[in-house]
């Protein structure tokens, strides 16, 4: 063995126990642990304080709930997907006054307004950007729209910039893309709308998003598995005041078509609306047709010819 190899394995060696010293208790081998309340480090198991006066590097304030920590924190919102920027610029407010509360000159209100139109220019430099500021700002109109939750936004955004880079936008509008964005994100969060649903906050046609999701979904190889009925049962349930109890039963129904196989081939919303329809009627809880389609946005035929297949899939139910 040589010299430079000895040198080097007993270094090793010396870092490894430094290293363990500074994880073991040196009285009882135990596990230490930081408090940094206290600013030291204390055995968990004999409860030997190891070191003291350590350095902490928290804030210097204390904060009692959630407002009063946004006020005393002096750092700003984290960087998003869901701002072409990504949060990082800086915006000039539209009121016309100082720090104090008090209205600014003639002059200095002029000053102020030049300024906001050539922020504005430079916040959005070149094509590319003005593209994805007018996509995202879609893509949050048309969430709110549907109630979709921050998670949902920040994944639409992600496909679209995706999009984007791949150049995926020539022969497409902004808006049918960043329609298909939001359809897929939803779809991959588990809290799917259908395409009824989205099409009715949009701005471009049905066909046309459904063209541009397959091409998107194929293009950028996301991973959208098929919509489970039962996602959509507790929407449309809370929709029609529904009981928990005729959730659960509309829940059993689906699970049950999906072992006999009924479900293969049929719209998951139709399925989960007959699915609603018929747990009311066997909850005893007054609930129509006409109410069930329009909260689904599905025809009535749809909800009676599913319903009778789900109620033929029971084995300890007469059809109805």
């Amino acid at each position: 063995m040589s010299e430079h190899t000895r040198t080097r394995r007993r270094t090793d060696e010396q870092t490894e126990e430094s290293a363990s010293t500074e994880t073991a208790c040196p009285e009882c081998s135990g596990t230490l642990v930081m408090d940094d309340e206290h600013g030291e480090t204390v055995c968990q198991d004999c409860g030997l304080v190891v070191e003291t006066d350590e350095i902490d590097r928290g804030p210097e304030w204390r904060a009692f709930d959630a407002s009063e920590k946004d006020e005393k924190s002096r750092v700003g919102a984290p960087t998003t997907n869901m701002m072409h920027d990504k949060g990082l610029s800086t915006n000039i407010d539209w009121r016309d006054k100082d720090a104090y509360g008090n209205s600014l000159s003639g002059k200095q209100r002029q000053k102020m307004q030049r300024l906001r139109k050539w922020n504005e220019r430079f916040r959005t430099r070149d094509s590319k950007e003005r593209n994805l500021k007018q996509a995202l700002g879609e893509i949050d109109r048309m969430a709110s729209a549907l109630g979709l939750p921050e998670n949902v936004r920040e994944t639409a955004s992600v496909i679209y910039r995706r999009a984007l880079d791949e150049n995926l936008l020539p022969g497409r509008s902004i808006e049918g893309v960043s329609t298909s964005s939001v359809y897929a994100a939803a779809r991959q969060a588990g809290v799917p709308r259908s395409l009824d649903e989205i099409t009715e906050v949009s701005r471009v046609e049905k066909s046309e998003i459904a063209r541009t999701y397959r091409y998107v979904v194929r293009e950028l190889g996301l991973e959208v598995a098929p919509a489970d009925p039962e996602s959509y049962v507790p929407r449309f349930a809370s929709s029609l005041e529904l009981s928990d109890e005729a959730e659960h039963r509309a829940r059993q129904l689906l699970q049950n078509a999906k072992e006999q196989g009924v479900h293969s081939g049929k719209s998951p919303v139709g399925l989960a609306a007959a699915a609603v329809y018929a747990a009311a009627l066997l909850t005893n809880e007054k609930t129509t047709q006409a109410a069930v389609s329009e909260v689904a946005d599905i025809s009535e035929v749809t909800i009676r010819n599913r319903y009778h297949e789900l109620l033929e899939a029971e084995q300890d139910l007469p059809v109805a």
